[in-house]
């Protein structure tokens, strides 16, 4: 009996030694282990600078677009003005030059991709491209809620309004 409770205790032994040898990793399986967990670790952090490098490429693009609005639209007074010089000069000469002026600025406008906001008298007003700065009651003949006069121009890119142009409305 003793010797059976021997050879019991013996295969126990070997069990748990084989129990032990399998649960513990050999020096190739911690090899592989550790290289998919680096290699996951290389794709997060490759995945994270793509996104980076993207986000990065689109903050400048709207940076530059953004930086670029404010600067014209800091000369657009300057073109105000020539508008109504324009209106107010006599003589021919006069208005051909400043008409000049006013063609050249608008190809720079367009050039860097803004366009003027087509507004005429009598067009419904669009509270999205204008800005209404007095209200008149209807006259004779006209419809409510249209432009009755165009004071100073709007102008967009093609994504966003610069300057929303500022008219009068009949009411």
């Amino acid at each position: 009996m003793e010797e059976e409770l021997k050879n019991e205790e013996v295969e126990e032994a070997k069990n748990e030694a084989e129990f032990v040898e399998a649960e513990e990793p050999t020096e190739l399986e911690k090899a592989i282990s550790a290289a998919e967990d680096y290699k996951r670790k290389w794709y997060s952090v490759s995945a994270e600078y793509d996104n980076y490098r993207k986000r990065n490429a689109q903050s400048v693009s709207r940076a530059y677009a953004d930086g670029a609005s404010e600067a014209i639209l800091k000369l657009l007074p300057v073109a105000d003005n020539f508008g109504y010089a324009l209106d107010s000069a006599s003589d021919g000469k006069t208005r051909a030059g400043i008409d000049k002026i006013i063609k050249s600025f608008k190809t720079i406008l367009s050039s860097l991709g803004i366009e003027e906001i087509e507004i005429s008298v009598g067009d419904e007003f669009d509270e999205g491209v204008a800005e209404a700065i007095m209200n008149f009651p209807c006259e004779q003949g006209e419809a409510p809620n249209t432009v009755k006069q165009v004071l100073k121009k709007g102008y967009r890119t093609k994504d966003k309004v610069i300057r929303f142009a500022q008219v009068t409305v009949t009411i």
